[in-house]
């Protein structure tokens, strides 16, 4: 059963006010589905959207930050929890450590790197955790194109697609969340590493 989502999203305070307000709604509803929340622990960008308005609407909320960052003074101070990490790598473990799920909001080089690395998890079995893109104003369109560019030349099987779900608004997002059902994809060694 997903109790904790963890949010991957970015830091910038400069973008569209689009990204904003799609933030504000998936932490709204996040919080009304009466989910916990992880994120990184920022009280910038969309992430920061998205944790406000979550605990606004009275949701538990874990922040994860690596100490280098918190030395910038940029850490929230509305956390329920808050995990200092020695770096980045520990981030994302601890992350994944305490979330059952994810949603990537629009994010830059560190979003993408993050959910990435959960994808490629649960394609070798380490989680069969719900992956989700919030392509809001599709933003992940040309990623999404990209990955069927991998498997359509056999870098990956095509199977792999069935390892995160794209959502165009939040309310969509929070839907296949609530009916996740964990896949019985088994990439076995034949699979990931014959054709």
């Amino acid at each position: 059963m997903i109790k904790r989502v963890c949010i991957f999203a970015s830091s910038c305070d400069y973008l569209e006010q689009s990204y904003y307000k799609a933030a504000n709604e998936l932490g709204t509803l996040l919080a009304q589905n009466g989910y916990e929340m992880v994120y990184g622990g920022s009280r910038l960008g969309i992430m920061w959207a998205c944790a406000g308005n979550f605990k606004q609407a009275g949701g538990i909320l874990h922040g994860v930050m690596p100490e280098k960052l918190n030395d910038y003074g940029v850490s929230a101070k509305i956390c329920d929890k808050f995990h200092l990490t020695p770096g980045m790598r520990e981030r994302k473990a601890k992350m994944d450590e305490i979330s059952d799920a994810v949603i990537a909001l629009p994010g830059g080089f560190g979003t993408l790197e993050e959910v990435s690395e959960m994808i490629v998890q649960k394609q070798l079995g380490y989680n069969n955790k719900a992956i989700v893109f919030l392509n809001t104003n599709q933003f992940y369109q040309k990623f999404i194109e990209f990955t069927e560019e991998i498997i359509n030349q056999k870098f990956a099987n095509k199977e792999s697609r069935n390892l995160y779900y794209v959502a165009n608004t939040p309310p969509e997002a929070i839907e296949y969340i609530n009916n996740y059902k964990p896949s019985e994809i088994v990439f076995d060694k034949d699979k990931l590493y014959k054709r």
